[in-house]
């Protein structure tokens, strides 16, 4: 038996894992293993010190309604710079367009209904902090149930068995992998409810 609690709200980002500063970059479409593992510890943080492993989360879904390009302004590493030449000032700041999650649904399933409980009454992010998802509903269900739900889920894996899905930001930055798994129609309309 699962304990899945549903986040929704109206966007989300999740950071590439690449990080570059193109001119423009979208969102994944997949959780990878440290943003799963980032959320876990803002709902649980007596597992703050505990690092490289996800100990609540036992699954988890995303869908969504679209991709919308929003301008993000951006400056190098090493800070705001600006100087002045030949009457011009310059600055190293740029604008690029990034690609946001439009309405998200993200489903958290847990083995233990009091995780669950705990995690119905609070919000999680994907990646930033503004961009805040809310509980919708918290539900149990079968693993058989919650393969039926619309998604992407990228399921971790130890060895290179799978794509290589970035650095573990919790695991001194080493290597993550996994093998993403596409369950019905992932991208909603605007008037589906799930």
């Amino acid at each position: 038996m699962l304990y899945v609690v549903k986040y929704s709200g109206p966007f989300g980002f999740i950071k590439p894992w690449t990080a570059v500063r193109d001119s423009e970059t979208l969102s994944q479409q997949f959780i990878t293993p440290s943003i799963v593992e980032g959320i876990e510890k803002k709902l649980f943080p007596e597992l703050l010190q505990q690092y490289g492993r996800i100990q609540k989360i036992v699954r988890h879904r995303i869908s969504y309604c679209g991709i919308d390009i929003q301008q993000e302004r951006t400056w190098s590493k090493g800070g705001f710079e600006a100087k002045c030449e030949k009457g011009i000032y310059k600055t190293n700041m740029g604008v690029i367009g990034r690609g946001i999650l439009l309405n998200p649904n993200l489903y958290l399933a847990f083995s233990n209904e009091s995780d669950a409980q705990r995690a119905f009454v609070q919000t999680v992010c994907l990646c930033r902090n503004e961009d805040l998802l809310f509980p919708e509903i918290m539900e149990s269900m079968s693993i058989e149930e919650f393969e039926k739900i619309n998604g992407f889920e990228l399921l971790f894996s130890e060895s290179e068995t799978g794509f290589k899905v970035g650095h573990n930001r919790f695991n001194k930055a080493s290597e993550m992998f996994g093998e993403l798994i596409v369950v019905g129609n992932p991208i909603r309309t605007a008037d589906a409810i799930s």
